[in-house]
């Protein structure tokens, strides 16, 4: 279910601040975007801005399935995960993976994970993210315009297929706790699904279309045209890494090198690295990063009508501009260990076996998604530094969420009431 949102107007020019946006990801270009739109005067800070190099191939923004999910109702902690996880480790085509040396940073995370995975706590998440999600397009659909990127959006749905009545019947309750939510979905039959993608191997028995989702032909395009709508609005982007956010009289100071950046107000919105700045400002936030892979092929952009997704195997086949991107999975290991070619061999494979005809891929990319516990994402103010708005942490939904974050934001930063209830995203809720 879409709704709407309050309009937001500009603010007396006595009230309008200076903001620093610390990250130049989807949330941080949309959450600068609604700054913009209030009369604020914005800097973005990143060490990889999409400003026409090489260099934003590093950005977890890049990287993605780029689909709008309005059906990502349902946490990755659920009932019974913990007896799945084993055979998901064993199944070298499967979703999951670990780095073992990283596991005993990873135990306060994995302690609030499964502690999410209750029943009833579900159903409270479920609920969040259903009212978050219900504002997700409304929320896009005037920066998707400011940026003239409506030429980048196909609104052909997104499939989830099973290969076997049992796996279907598997995820009914996922399914259940969806339409409860107000998810639309038609369920389909194999003769559906031929019809729809024919180029599919036919390993499918039944399947599922989530018809609202829609996907951007290119997460970069669309990072491109943000960011330039945000200089064509009087903002400035500047390349470098925040080290610190401190306390300066009437203001913030944040540490780039050897210099600093004065502002009224600051946001943190640097994905995965976000957990740095709020430990330099005396905040624990219990973020850490589920590694996400993606292999490109070239050739293979016209086998595909939508977003395909075989939940078995954890990543989605996506038609884009530059051919069709096989993005997904997790892989929980931190920040710092490298690409595991074991990963793309995986999504490789199961490529090759879904998709047969989609040749060889050219390209692989590793990405960090900013994740919490609970799959909800943090937005609200430092404890600490109550000039500082935290905005990161959205999991398996960034890009769906992005703009309506920067919406929240952007009224969090005015100290007006926010169009949903943030409790739930509190910075400290662990």
């Amino acid at each position: 279910m879409n709704k709407s949102l309050p309009e937001l107007q500009p603010l007396p020019d006595a009230e309008r601040q200076h903001v620093a946006v610390v990250g130049a990801g989807l949330v941080g270009l949309c959450t600068a975007l609604w700054l913009q739109r209030m009369g604020h005067r914005v800097t973005i800070i990143d060490p990889a801005p999409p400003l026409g190099d090489a260099s934003y191939r590093q950005a977890c923004s890049y990287g993605n399935a780029c689909t709008f999910a309005p059906h990502g109702v349902v946490p990755v902690a659920t009932p019974g995960v913990i007896w799945l996880v084993p055979g998901m480790l064993l199944n070298p085509l499967g979703p999951l993976a670990i780095v073992w040396r990283y596991l005993p940073q990873l135990v306060p995370w994995l302690r609030a994970f499964l502690a999410s995975s209750g029943k009833s706590e579900v159903e409270r998440i479920a609920g969040t993210l259903a009212v978050l999600l219900s504002h997700a397009d409304a929320a896009w659909r005037p920066l998707v315009t400011q940026a003239g990127a409506e030429r980048l959006k196909r609104h052909d749905g997104c499939l989830y297929l099973y290969k076997s009545e049992a796996q279907f019947r598997a995820a009914d309750a996922e399914n259940a706790l969806r339409e409860r939510h107000g998810v639309a979905m038609d369920r389909l039959n194999r003769a559906d699904i031929q019809n729809m993608e024919p180029n599919l191997a036919p390993l499918y028995h039944k399947g599922v279309l989530f018809r609202h989702a829609y996907v951007f032909s290119s997460p970069r395009q669309l990072a491109f045209a943000l960011a330039e709508a945000v200089i064509n609005g009087g903002g400035e982007i500047v390349r470098g890494e925040v080290s610190a956010i401190e306390p300066r009289d009437n203001g913030i100071g944040l540490r780039i090198a050897d210099k600093q950046i004065l502002a009224d107000h600051a946001v943190v919105a640097a994905g995965a690295h976000s957990r740095k700045l709020t430990a330099s400002i005396g905040d624990l936030v219990l973020l850490d990063t589920e590694r996400g892979y993606h292999v490109l092929f070239p050739q293979a952009g016209h086998l595909l009508s939508r977003p395909v997704c075989y939940p078995e195997h954890g990543f989605y086949m996506v038609p884009m501009a530059d051919g069709l991107r096989a993005a997904g999975t997790v892989e929980l290991g931190g920040l710092a260990a490298p690409l595991n070619p074991k990963r793309t061999a995986m999504i490789r494979d199961g490529v090759k076996m879904l998709l047969p005809a989609a040749g060889q891929g050219s390209d692989e990319w590793l990405g960090f998604r900013p994740s919490m516990p609970d799959s909800l994402p943090v937005i609200g103010s430092s404890r600490h530094l109550p000039r500082v708005t935290y905005a990161f942490g959205h999991g398996h939904v960034g890009l769906t969420l992005s703009a309506l974050t920067g919406y929240l934001v952007s009224q969090l930063v005015a100290g007006q009431p926010p169009a949903v209830d943030l409790a739930p995203l509190r910075p400290d809720r662990f």
